[in-house]
């Protein structure tokens, strides 16, 4: 199945917030959501996203099926890593294990080296979340190392995976 990366519009508030509503979606995100994510809150993202500075940020929707179905963005890192940026993504439930989101990384990583001076785009998942460790190795990011009692999530410590992929691995 083909995606596509789009400018986030404001429109696409109620189907993002259709994606992140989902705790099996938000129990792989990082913490400061709301749930449930409402309608309201996606024009709130959207906005914020449509405002910022297009150099710091490259944040885009994944669209599948005449919808949007995810989210995804390269957020650019500060001072002595103002040339290193960090990946987040996330898609619906239904959608995982097609094959979307590793083209989405892949894409957007693409576009990030090509529009900007970054060299190096690392991710975070949480060790338990081998889908999306999967999803990055089939995207061409190296395993760098597990970042052990890294996190609390849902109350647990929780080991996360660093991965990386640089502008010279292309």
């Amino acid at each position: 199945m083909n995606c596509i990366l789009k400018k986030w519009e404001m429109s696409d508030a109620k189907d993002l917030a259709n994606v992140i509503s989902n705790k099996k979606v938000q129990d792989n995100l990082r913490d400061g959501l709301p749930y449930p994510y409402t309608e309201m809150d996606g024009r709130d993202y959207i906005a914020s996203v449509l405002s910022s500075n297009e150099n710091e940020i490259f944040a885009f929707a994944i669209a599948a099926d005449n919808k949007v179905i995810g989210s995804i963005g390269v957020f650019r890192q500060e001072n002595i890593h103002k040339w290193t940026a960090e990946l987040g993504y996330y898609i619906a439930e239904e959608y995982w294990g097609r094959g979307i989101m590793t083209e989405a990384v892949k894409q957007i990583c693409e576009y990030a080296f090509d529009k900007s001076d970054i060299i190096r785009i690392y991710a975070e998942p949480f060790a338990y979340n081998a889908a999306s460790c999967r999803v990055l190795e089939k995207a061409g990011f190296h395993y760098e190392g597990t970042l052990r009692s890294n996190a609390v999530k849902n109350g647990k410590v929780t080991d996360m995976k660093m991965y990386s992929k640089l502008r010279t691995d292309e």
